[in-house]
């Protein structure tokens, strides 16, 4: 563990990284981390869980972490972001837990700040937070959520949530520049800060969820544990936003659409489970069809296709699992 300041009593911190094809994103990450201990905290590890990735891309690490305590976990297969997260994070004796897209990088101004801001009696409930993430220009993203509830869900699934967002506000706060500290319902799983007691009590991300909504469900639990889910806008890091995920598309959409009947299934009743699926087995796929083909996008009909007819192969394993998930 490497100490920011002489005091032992700092609080300290592992970052999880769960790398997929990621490129020159995942060094560029790694690489910014020295110039993130800035003091006010101690680094256990920044401990990085590659899954079966095929590009070489978290190979030799070692020589741009020099000094640092990094450490590199190899799976000879793709576990999922959520079952890698929870491998990374095992063993962990730190206060707290970063878990870091890599496709993010930090600076002076990630994480300093952030445990300025925990140390303040008024942060004691605090269970989970994120920080502002910036884009290349230095524009704010707003990426935190809100619950999906049944209705948001199918109202997303149709695209209500587009047409008419004063009746059906989307899933995430785009009206809200993300400037002020708040609470939330969701923070981004981009970078997302949590208690490493409270997410063992809790008992990690559930990995039912492969990729997609292990956050929003992680952040619900949270809040249902009674700790607070702020977003914290004294503190920036980069995010590219999109990363690995941009290289397939039908994949995207097969884990996303399958992800959120999980979720409903876990978080609301029969009813809405048969709602949101319906909409995201016949409408949704519709939808994003023809507005590929009046949009003149075959790729984009393409993906659609691919990840629906994932989706329709995938229901018989799939059902069971929804089932005992509302029961």
């Amino acid at each position: 563990m490497i100490p920011a300041s002489p005091s032992d009593s700092s609080p300290s911190l592992r970052i999880v990284t769960v790398n997929w094809n990621a490129g020159n994103l995942l060094r560029e990450c790694v690489d910014s981390l020295a110039g993130a201990l800035t003091g006010g905290f101690r680094l256990e590890s920044m401990t990085i869980v590659d899954n079966a990735s095929q590009d070489g891309s978290a190979v030799g690490l070692e020589t741009i972490a020099t000094g640092l305590p990094l450490t590199v976990v190899a799976n000879t297969e793709n576990r999922g972001f959520a079952a890698a997260c929870n491998q990374g994070a095992a063993g962990s004796k730190a206060d707290w837990l970063l878990f870091l897209n890599p496709d993010t990088r930090l600076s002076a101004n990630s994480l300093t700040p952030v445990f300025s801001f925990l140390a303040d009696p008024s942060s004691n409930r605090i269970g989970a937070l994120d920080v502002q993430l910036l884009d290349e220009t230095g524009r704010t993203q707003r990426c935190c959520a809100r619950r999906p509830s049944p209705g948001r869900l199918v109202a997303q699934a149709i695209g209500l949530d587009s047409v008419m967002p004063s009746l059906f506000p989307p899933h995430f706060m785009i009206e809200w520049d993300h400037k002020d500290t708040r609470d939330v319902d969701q923070a981004m799983g981009a970078f997302l800060m949590i208690r490493r007691s409270l997410f063992q009590d809790l008992g990690g991300f559930d990995e039912r969820f492969f990729v997609y909504f292990d956050d929003v469900d992680l952040c619900l639990r949270v809040r249902q544990a009674n700790w607070r889910v702020v977003h914290f806008a004294g503190a920036t890091a980069y995010h590219k936003g999109g990363g690995t995920t941009d290289q397939v598309r039908a994949t995207r959409l097969f884990y996303g659409w399958r992800s959120r009947l999980l979720f409903t299934a876990k978080h609301h009743g029969a009813l809405a489970l048969l709602a949101v699926t319906l909409a995201t087995l016949f409408m949704e796929p519709l939808a994003r069809l023809a507005q590929a083909v009046l949009r003149r996008r075959p790729q984009d009909a393409m993906g659609v296709l691919g990840g629906v007819a994932r989706l329709w192969a995938d229901m018989p394993h799939l059902l069971p699992r929804l089932m005992r998930g509302h029961g």
